[in-house]
């Protein structure tokens, strides 16, 4: 394995670290208090794959790899949203030449692998990235039904799940955002019956 300048793994780190202080944006938009910032979603996405039962034929360990950097590049450009008005090509070639600044610093051996895994979760080809992808939109469902609940605003966050509909590929995620839908479903009718008893 080749030798790592540590002040280049440093400078790695130091940028990689900026996503545990950096806000998921939607949320910010939608004014949303007390709000996930960006390594917060990954590390939901990464626990979500343990979700795979063992007849998976899908590879856990690259889904894992996957969810942990498919969003490395919002280190240095931050979290682009509809809001920002750039267009998804600019958006795809910034957020590229970030991941080639930020793997730079970690020698061609350990920058290939995150790039390549980079790359292959956006192009969406691979049924890993499929999966992933999907957790992506579902992590995002599962924490604006969490702020509905947790802020007493049945319904409010409505746009989020209207802007992922239909677009689920993976059975059991399938099945996961049809039980969310359902639970709160449940929770609007029942804070509707509570505020007219």
């Amino acid at each position: 394995m080749e030798s790592l300048r540590p002040e280049d793994v440093l400078k790695f780190l130091d940028l990689v670290n900026r996503l545990k202080h950096s806000s998921r944006r939607g949320w910010e938009f939608s004014e949303i208090k007390n709000h996930e910032q960006i390594a917060g979603h990954m590390y939901a996405m990464g626990i979500m794959t343990f979700l795979l039962g063992n007849d998976s034929k899908l590879d856990r360990f690259k889904c894992l790899q996957l969810a942990l950097v498919h969003d490395l590049a919002e280190c240095i450009v931050g979290d682009i949203t509809p809001h920002d008005n750039i267009t998804v090509d600019k958006k795809h070639a910034m957020e590229d030449e970030a991941m080639k600044e930020l793997t730079s610093l970690v020698g061609s051996e350990i920058g290939s692998l995150i790039y390549n895994l980079y790359k292959e979760y956006e192009a969406k080809e691979t049924p890993e990235a499929k999966f992933v992808k999907d957790l992506d939109r579902f992590d995002m469902l599962f924490t604006a039904a969490h702020y509905e609940q947790r802020d007493g605003t049945p319904k409010k966050l409505q746009e989020f799940f209207d802007s992922t509909e239909g677009k689920f590929q993976h059975p059991y995620i399938r099945k996961l955002v049809l039980s969310l839908e359902q639970r709160r479903n449940s929770e609007t009718v029942n804070s509707v019956e509570e505020s007219n008893s």
